[in-house]
């Protein structure tokens, strides 16, 4: 990306386009510079966000230890009360599901092409 001042940097057209050919995306004329300024304004708000303190704040995974609800409880702790047990179950039988299938080798599914790059 070029670099317009220290800090802040900008998607330009061609950036744009070579992310849409990368993503296997069309995209008009018109939605080009859509694109591009929607991408920069991401940028920007990343810009802010870096400018915020985060010194003393440790790296978390999952944001669940630090949210509280209105009582006060963290929600780890109430996790018990909205997620289902983490049991080991029986999963689908391979041999049904590939005898179910358009096309197969017994062993994956068989599917058409999609990548012609």
């Amino acid at each position: 990306m070029s670099q317009t001042a220290a800090s802040t940097a900008t998607v330009t057209e061609v950036e744009v386009r070579r992310v849409a050919e990368l993503a296997n995306l069309e995209l008009t004329a018109d939605e080009v510079p859509r694109m591009q300024r929607d991408l920069n304004a991401v940028l920007g708000y990343i810009a802010q966000l870096n400018e915020l303190d985060t010194n003393g704040v440790p790296a978390m995974a999952q944001v669940a230890e630090i949210v509280r609800d209105r009582g006060g409880e963290s929600s780890a702790d109430l996790a018990g009360a909205h997620l289902r047990p983490d049991l080991i179950q029986p999963s689908i039988d391979r041999a049904a599901v590939m005898a179910a299938a358009p096309e197969s080798d017994g062993r994956f599914f068989k599917v058409p092409k999609v990548i012609e790059r």
